[in-house]
């Protein structure tokens, strides 16, 4: 079961991750290699192809023609079999499972797999070899920085997708959500978005839901909470003086909409408490 780049996205933000070891791996021309068809795979993997091609078979149905740029996420518990290409195939893979994930909440599992594609430029390629490097070294800052890594190179592969599905619309969108996160104390509504961009809001409304996974209001309402927050942990500012300050007049209004997105009262944020 494939996954949106926004899901991918909430996945790795809110599952932990525990890493098991990153490889460059190069496979012969024209061979088979079925070493887990009768022994399926124990972990997820996040692989990106880099030279040559090969075709990735799962359960003996599901196929992935990997070419340079190509990237494989998931498939822990699978069958596969994999079928290298005439010039043989060269890649990275990094071996992962997930810890703690909520089923209430997550809907993706370890077997499922998503496929996308990137550009193989110079970033992406020293991020993989700094990767590498990272997971061979026996120095803990080594295997610290080795997680950081991780995340950015799938923060980078998942912003790669969204801007391959996202070309025509990338740049207003873009430009939409700096506006949002710059203005979130004015009264923005969708109509005034829309206008800005000049597109008729329920076109606007539609991009920029299939760009970030949320409506523009949505967003705004989560970006606003989310800096209520923020300032409420620092125990400086009343619950009034807080709602005025991201644009809400009425502190009952603010406090019933922050305890529907937070989970809890205003007045009872404390350093405990971290909903997001």
């Amino acid at each position: 079961m494939s996954q949106t780049y926004e899901e991918l996205a909430q996945y790795f933000a809110t599952t932990p991750i525990q890493l098991f070891g990153v490889y460059l791996t190069w496979l012969e021309s024209n061979r088979t290699y079925s070493g887990h068809v009768h022994k399926p795979t124990a972990k997820c993997g996040v692989i990106v192809a880099l030279e040559g091609e090969a075709t990735f078979v799962f359960d003996e149905g599901e196929q992935f023609v990997m070419k340079p740029g190509h990237i494989l996420i998931g498939g822990a518990g699978r069958q596969l079999q994999v079928i290298s290409g005439t010039n043989g195939f060269r890649y990275c893979l990094a071996h992962y499972l997930p810890g703690g994930a909520d089923e209430k909440k997550d809907h993706r599992r370890p077997g499922d797999i998503s496929s996308m594609e990137v550009t193989l430029n110079p970033e992406l390629l020293t991020l993989v070899e700094q990767l590498l490097n990272a997971a061979s070294s026996p120095d803990s800052m080594d295997k610290l920085n080795q997680r950081s890594l991780f995340y950015q190179l799938i923060t980078k592969v998942l912003k790669a997708e969204r801007y391959h599905q996202n070309k025509d619309s990338y740049p207003v969108i873009e430009d939409a959500i700096r506006y949002i996160q710059s203005h979130f104390t004015e009264p923005l509504t969708l109509t005034k978005l829309a206008d800005r961009y000049q597109l008729k809001p329920k076109y606007f409304s539609y991009l920029f839901t299939k760009y970030t996974g949320t409506g523009p209001i949505e967003y705004l309402i989560h970006y606003r909470m989310n800096k209520a927050h923020e300032w409420l942990l620092t125990k400086r500012f009343s619950v009034a003086a807080v709602a005025k300050s991201i644009g809400y007049s009425d502190p009952y209004y603010f406090s019933r909409l922050f305890k529907k997105y937070k989970g809890v009262a205003p007045s009872q944020v404390d350093l405990d408490r971290t909903e997001s």
